[in-house]
């Protein structure tokens, strides 16, 4: 891609991004986000095959309906209040059809189909703003209106989201596949404390972000997209390899590591909230995360796969220049669970 066209392009995906975050109005905030949805496809489609138009056109489909209801909700709440400001959502319909259209841009369950499919579809690049950038608009818009959100209603979706994002990525060997299904379940951890603490909720996604970018990073660094060739990189690339593991083991809520912090404040928030079969239930789904990312752990640092590759001190002379700026985000990925007294502050 031309990097003019790319810049141009890269710029209004931000802009939009943008405008939602820092709107008080419905239709700018509904402009944010197609200006956001019309950019980011180009992007989706930067390796131009059969493979990647379809799942352009898929997350096309699905964010065009999202953006419907979403616009659907606010004329609903604009007849019943005469307002158009986003802390005014005080009709229960338009809060219902608003939050649904929500959940259907962040991929939460039961509107979770989409995600795996396009995220697959694309190259580990596009996949990586996909799942990290790509949040922060619906997750914004989110919290400020979690006030009049139906709890009812989030909590069951939230629950759905925890629990299909662990059997999903059970029988899967696409690392994309389980990025995906991994994403839609930190959704629901996201939208499950987001009634009852929404600073948390925040705390919660810059963690995520900072786990996926490293992992994705890494990905894109040793062109790895299935669990065998990610097998294959130990013989080459074992350092690399071995932050890879601990990254995933991270993202699947292993208590040492930095990903158990803020499944470990959500339980407890949850229970302090007089809820006690809710984290329960999250607590048990979240070890099918944990199950399938220990297991890509045992297939590629336990088992050894046939290789041609007899040269097996080859890693000594890759190009390691990632090595400079990568550390400091893998140390806030997988080592800064000691810090987690210091986030009383954000209550």
């Amino acid at each position: 891609m031309n990097p003019l066209i790319f810049s141009m392009i890269m710029t209004t995906v931000i802009l939009g991004t943008m405008i939602v975050m820092t709107s008080s109005h419905w239709l700018l905030i509904w402009i944010g986000f197609e200006m956001n949805m019309l950019a980011i496809i180009p992007i989706l489609m930067k390796n131009y095959n059969p493979r990647s138009m379809e799942a352009s056109t898929k997350y096309f489909l699905t964010q065009a309906t999202a953006s419907m209801l979403l616009m659907l909700a606010v004329v609903i709440n604009l007849l019943y209040s005469g307002q158009w400001t986003i802390t005014k959502m005080i009709n229960p319909t338009a809060s219902i059809i608003m939050t649904l259209a929500l959940a259907m841009k962040l991929g939460l369950a039961p509107f979770h189909f989409w995600m795996p499919e396009v995220t697959q579809g694309i190259s580990l690049s596009s996949g990586l703003i996909l799942l990290t950038w790509q949040k922060l608009a619906p997750l914004s818009v989110l919290y400020l209106i979690s006030p009049s959100i139906n709890m009812n209603m989030l909590l069951l979706m939230a629950l759905a989201s925890v629990a299909i994002g662990g059997w999903g990525g059970l029988n899967q060997t696409q690392l994309r596949k389980i990025m995906a299904y991994s994403s839609i379940g930190h959704m629901g951890w996201m939208t499950a404390i987001l009634i009852y603490n929404p600073t948390m909720t925040l705390l919660n996604l810059s963690l995520y972000i900072a786990m996926t970018l490293s992992t994705f990073m890494l990905f894109i660094t040793t062109a790895s997209t299935t669990t065998l060739s990610l097998s294959h990189m130990w013989n080459k690339m074992p350092l690399i390899t071995t932050i890879i593991l601990t990254l995933m083991l991270s993202l699947g809520g292993l208590p040492p590591l930095t990903g158990f912090m803020p499944k470990w404040m959500i339980i407890q928030e949850l229970t302090k909230n007089q809820s006690i079969i809710i984290p329960t239930i999250m607590a048990i789904t979240a070890l099918l995360n944990l199950f399938f990312y220990m297991r890509l752990t045992y297939a590629t640092s336990l088992t050894m796969f046939p290789t041609t590759n007899n040269t097996k001190i080859k890693w000594q002379f890759e190009n390691t220049k990632w090595m400079t700026y990568m550390p400091p985000l893998i140390v806030i990925s997988t080592m800064i669970l000691p810090l987690t007294p210091m986030t009383v502050l954000l209550d």
